[in-house]
């Protein structure tokens, strides 16, 4: 077994659990601390963003931006330890989940970039297309591509390769589920059910994810147990 990648999938596990809690304590505060806000037009979002506090929405972005390249290593982690007759599903879905960590990095580093800037300069013209906020954006259904259909096809290929324990089983059942709920959430978007969209990606797909990433990190901790073991005579 490979020490280094039972210690680069443990950190990044980590990481991520500790992004996805992050995140669901900003979403959580700005649900709190500002009044819901639904996209009308440009100025309306404009006077929104000058008005109420942005810190805990770019906080949250930022969680986002960074656990998008720990999702791939915990995916190349994942595939070091797979049994040879499954590394090809192992290797679909890091390539499935290197697509969906550059589709959602691009949405969250032009949020937190190209469009704060912008509106705090203001310099608004011809952005709208690039804001999140907006449900029907060019920029959110690129995001959105990410975390449904690319993130949906890596959880449901990475999935089998986990056949131990009941640690494993718990594991494969969750991602089996996170595959399901962001497909399900992907053609919810497409069909303009933001309510099935909200719930399927804030709650269903957000918690899928934290417990998953949780979960792994145990996964790896069992690795890197069972390297220390000194071998018998």
């Amino acid at each position: 077994m490979n020490r280094v990648s039972a210690r680069l999938g443990f950190w990044s596990s980590l990481g991520g659990a500790i992004l996805f809690l992050l995140f669901t304590a900003c979403f959580i505060a700005v649900a709190m601390g500002n009044p819901m806000f639904t996209w009308t037009n440009l100025p309306a979002y404009v006077a929104f963003t000058q008005k109420y506090n942005q810190v805990f929405k770019y906080v949250a972005q930022t969680a986002m931006l960074l656990f998008a390249p720990l999702y791939v290593l915990i995916l190349s982690s994942i595939h070091d330890f797979t049994e040879a007759e499954k590394k090809p599903l192992s290797r679909a879905a890091l390539a499935f989940g290197m697509v969906f960590a550059t589709l959602a990095s691009l949405n969250y580093f032009v949020q937190i970039s190209a469009v704060r800037l912008n509106v705090d300069k203001g310099h608004i013209e011809g952005i709208e297309q690039f804001i999140q906020s907006r449900p029907d954006s060019a920029i959110t259904a690129i995001n959105m591509l990410g975390w449904t259909l690319f993130l949906g096809l890596s959880s449901l290929f990475i999935a089998p390769v986990f056949s131990g324990g009941k640690l494993d089983r718990a594991i494969r059942i969750l991602f089996f589920l996170n595959g399901a709920i962001c497909l399900l959430a992907g053609i919810a978007f497409v069909i303009d059910n933001v309510v099935l969209v909200y719930l399927t990606i804030n709650f269903g797909m957000g918690g899928t994810v934290a417990v998953i990433t949780i979960l792994l990190c145990f996964f790896f901790r069992k690795k890197l147990q069972l390297k220390d073991q000194p071998a018998h005579d």
